[in-house]
Formats: C-alpha cells, sequence, structure tokens
C-alpha cells in the first residue's frame, strides 16, 4: 500500500506544483463561492489501496464514470466498476465540495451503490464517504476515502482520473 499511496500523493503533489494559478486564487482552506457552471467530464474506474491489504482484494477496479460540475461546489457524478470484491458495481449520487485549499476541493461524495456482496446482498445502498478532487485544466483526479464498515465494505483510498471535455 506505501508505494501506491506514495504515488497518488507525488500525483495530488504535482497537480499541486503546476496550479499556481489555482493556487493564487484559492488560500488554505477556503470557502469556496456557489456560482453556476457547465462542466463535463468523463473520468476511468479506480486504483484502491485499501487499509488491510492481507485480505487478497482486488485494488485494480477499471470502469467509466462521468462528473457534470453545474456549480463551483456541486457535481453530479455516476458510473461503473469492477469492485474490490471483484463484481459489477455502479454509482449515482452528488460530490458537494465547498472547501479548497490550493487546487484541491474537500467535500462529500453522496449517492446510491450497488454490487458489493455483502451490503445489501449486492444491493443497493446509501452512502456518504469524504471525497478530495484537485483539478488542472482539462486533467483532474478524484481521491475518495472509503471506511471498513465490520466485514461488509473493506476500506481504503481510491484514485480516479478524469478528463474535461467541456
Amino acid at each position: 500500500m506505501r508505494t501506491g499511496l506514495k504515488a497518488a500523493c507525488t500525483l495530488c503533489g504535482l497537480m499541486f506544483a503546476m496550479s499556481s494559478q489555482a493556487a493564487d486564487k484559492y488560500g488554505p482552506f477556503d470557502e469556496v463561492e456557489y456560482q453556476p457552471l457547465n462542466e463535463f467530464w468523463v473520468s476511468t474506474g479506480f486504483k484502491t489501496w485499501h487499509f488491510d491489504s492481507g485480505l487478497g482484494l482486488n485494488g485494480h477496479n477499471p470502469g467509466w464514470g462521468f462528473d457534470y460540475r453545474y456549480a463551483t461546489t456541486v457535481s453530479v457524478t455516476g458510473g461503473k466498476f469492477f469492485n474490490s470484491d471483484r463484481h459489477d458495481s455502479s454509482y449515482l449520487g452528488l460530490n458537494w465540495q465547498p472547501i479548497a485549499a490550493g487546487p484541491f476541493r474537500l467535500g462529500l461524495f453522496g449517492g446510491l451503490l450497488d454490487g458489493y456482496p455483502r451490503m445489501e446482498n449486492g444491493g443497493v445502498f446509501l452512502a456518504a464517504v469524504p471525497a478530495i478532487s484537485a483539478e488542472y485544466g482539462r486533467i483532474g483526479a478524484n481521491l475518495i476515502i472509503i471506511p471498513t464498515i465490520q466485514d461488509r465494505l473493506y476500506g481504503g483510498i481510491s484514485l480516479q482520473l478524469k478528463l474535461k471535455l467541456y
């Protein structure tokens, strides 16, 4: 996990360093002013570093997704991926990110997920998890922090890359 997490931190650090314009605009932990936007992003699946690496979970979670950012603080997001339990999953929800630290947006993802056999027998369940985004021009990344929920959901840190279409 240490090497993968180091790579994720390096990627975010590079995006931070490249984004002097965003760093000038947003200081440490500034509140993001709500303004309408019209941005559409496509995204990859996830690379996940699990907190308990000895469980033999799948950390390569290919898939696709989208983010429609209709405001500076809120986006609708959805997609499909092959999850850590080696099942297909879908998600649909909102990213609410009202805090900025340089080019990073901090907040929560709240929405519906499915496909985890020990959560609602693989059916739909509601989730709310911390989410961090970084964007520079047309490229970006989402970092999702997944909590461990007993023997039903195994926690970790998931990295998703994205590309802005418009």
